[in-house]
């Protein structure tokens, strides 16, 4: 079975590249035999034409493919209308799911841009900015399953009176003596507001390179002139630096709303969704993979999908209007 494989991965290897040389020398010599007016107008398509066929394969098929099960029952032999869609919203599990990610949604945008900001403002005022960088970034390079079995660990909880060996309660125990250790991730109280810190933990370092980048392209004169005028720095940081950020921070609170709703690694890793940890692409998976339910796994998906694409047009208008 290794070898099949094997010889199937440098089979692709080999064969995708001499079949799009094939493709390339084929139609340039077909074209070569037309005038060169028409050749400019054609030469362009079949550029395109692979792209576009790939295109359609790889993403289009796929999508209307699902569109299509997310109308169907478990197995998808019988077509049930919008009974996967009823259940999404009717469904007291599902609404759980839903009121998590509403929850991840919210405080972990709202979290992640402003330590990010606040971050890379503070950074860019002291001599070792690249270290601070560097440590706050340093989380970024771990794997989101690497992070989720470290914050396990780091949750450990053990009774009371016995040395913790999870370094949340640990250290809380050391500092406050009445303190009584917390089995984190198995209080439905605590455990969401856990896995978010997780989150947070994870991509504050990208928020602050984001927005430091954005902050160096500030004009120092500005800034200077504004001290000149007796501005303090809170007056210089709502008035000119934010106003001044205000496109990178919509394009980086985007992108977190995007990579927030299809956060599955961390959940996954470290509760699996039980105990009312749920979120949607978790669920999804469950759907799928678990409970064999396509139907409700596509419908899940197509959800997932038309909540991600308005933040999309606004990221990519935001990207279209920086290049103006």
């Amino acid at each position: 079975m290794n070898l099949t494989n094997l010889l199937l991965g440098l089979s692709a290897v080999i064969m995708v590249p001499l079949v799009l040389a094939g493709y390339i020398f084929l139609m340039e010599r077909g074209i070569g035999k037309i005038s060169q007016a028409k050749r400019n107008k054609i030469r362009p398509w079949l550029w395109l034409i692979p792209a576009i066929i790939l295109l359609m394969v790889f993403l289009i098929y796929p999508v209307i493919n699902t569109l299509i099960l997310s109308l169907m029952n478990a197995n998808s032999t019988e077509f049930i209308k919008l009974e996967n869609y009823k259940y999404i919203f009717t469904d007291k599990n599902m609404l759980i799911v839903l009121r998590n990610n509403l929850l991840w949604l919210v405080f972990f945008t709202l979290t992640t841009v402003t330590l990010g900001l606040l971050i890379a403002v503070l950074t860019d005022r002291v001599r070792y900015e690249a270290v601070a960088k560097a440590c706050i970034f340093l989380p970024m390079v771990i794997s989101f399953v690497a992070a989720g079995v470290i914050w396990k660990f780091m949750y450990e909880f053990k009774p009371k009176g016995t040395a913790q060996t999870g370094t949340v309660n640990a250290i809380l125990s050391a500092v406050s003596k009445s303190f009584s250790p917390q089995a984190w991730l198995f209080n439905p109280s605590q455990n969401n507001w856990a896995l978010i810190i997780v989150g947070v933990w994870m991509w504050t370092g990208f928020c602050m390179i984001i927005l430091s980048a954005g902050l160096k392209g500030i004009p120092t004169s500005v800034l200077e002139a504004a001290r000149i005028d007796g501005a303090n720095e809170l007056n210089i940081f709502f008035k000119i630096i934010l106003p001044l950020l205000k496109s990178t921070v919509t394009v980086v609170a985007t992108t977190m709303i995007i990579n927030v709703l299809k956060i599955f690694d961390i959940i996954y890793v470290m509760t699996n969704g039980a105990l009312g940890t749920e979120v949607i692409a978790n669920r999804m998976y469950k759907e799928m993979f678990n409970y064999r339910n396509f139907g409700r796994a596509s419908a899940i998906a197509v959800l997932l999908l038309f909540a991600i694409i308005p933040v999309m047009i606004i990221n990519i208008k935001r990207f279209g209007q920086k290049r103006r």
